[in-house]
């Protein structure tokens, strides 16, 4: 770190300093009031919820309303988002990826498929997918696999893990370490093999690279930008992360994605039946 000026330790001059870094822009930062130049034409302004890039080893947590978009931009080909999701209402009620895997007889997230919470109910689903590359098996990296690879994986140093991260970010919504569960990492892929050995699929990716999800019930969403798991990379490598979401219309009766497979319909009438209550 950068010797800090000797003036600096006068209260007055530390202000004066702090203030001056006001409008200051880097690339991994939330922005406020949020603005986004590339949303939807159907998209109004005012209807911006959150616009963030997410650094690299860094992490977003934000509570969205149903109906809400999250879009997902792999900037540079190399971020990894490991999610956590949770009923807004009811935080004990979240994300279960056996389930998501199982009723929809499908491990290999895409475009139309769901993201399914332990009561039967659909937390989120996936509008579209240019990246194709999502993870249901390995998890979250942690303090003690970091180590391993890196040689440290403390949350302060420079090599935080993905568990870590998605720590704090739960943190910031009132919840703890025993609300931290399985996750599932985006843009980062994993296909097991017929003698069941897991494959990494960690790129580096051509840039851009973005998923939709849409929230079918009010939830809060937790993102760890950390290397996957089973990178097999000596360097810690990843990169930054864009997270835009935007209020939208809640899933109608004749949507597509809802009425898709009987077991998908099945837990959107979960849903209904839960706000009707």
């Amino acid at each position: 770190m950068a010797e800090q000026p000797a003036s600096l330790a006068n209260p007055l001059a530390a202000r004066d300093h702090a203030r001056a870094q006001g409008g200051t822009v880097v690339e991994a930062m939330p922005v406020l009031p949020p603005t986004a130049g590339d949303l939807p034409a159907s998209v109004s302004t005012e209807d911006l919820l959150w616009e963030e890039t997410i650094a690299a080893g860094g992490y977003g947590a934000r509570r969205l309303p149903r109906g809400a978009r999250l879009r997902l931009i792999d900037l540079h080909g190399d971020a990894a988002a490991t999610i956590q999701i949770f009923n807004a209402a009811m935080p004990s009620e979240r994300l279960n990826v056996a389930d998501t895997v199982k009723i929809q007889w499908n491990a290999y997230l895409g475009a139309g498929k769901l993201l399914l919470s332990d009561m039967g109910r659909v937390l989120m689903s996936i509008t579209e997918d240019s990246a194709a590359t999502h993870d249901c098996f390995c998890g979250a990296s942690t303090p003690a696999s970091n180590a391993a690879r890196y040689g440290a994986g403390s949350n302060s140093g420079d090599f935080p893990s993905a568990r870590d991260r998605l720590l704090l970010g739960a943190a910031k919504h009132g919840l703890g370490r025993r609300d931290v569960h399985p996750s599932i990492t985006l843009f980062k892929g994993a296909r097991v093999g017929p003698d069941g050995s897991i494959t990494p699929d960690i790129g580096p990716f051509a840039p851009g690279r973005q998923i939709v999800l849409r929230a079918e019930m009010d939830v809060i969403i937790v993102i760890a930008n950390c290397p996957h798991v089973l990178d097999p990379r000596p360097d810690y490598s990843v990169t930054p992360l864009r997270a835009t979401a935007w209020r939208g219309p809640i899933t109608p009766e004749g949507d597509d994605i809802r009425n898709a497979t009987p077991e998908g319909l099945r837990a959107f009438l979960n849903v209904e039946d839960h706000y009707r209550c």
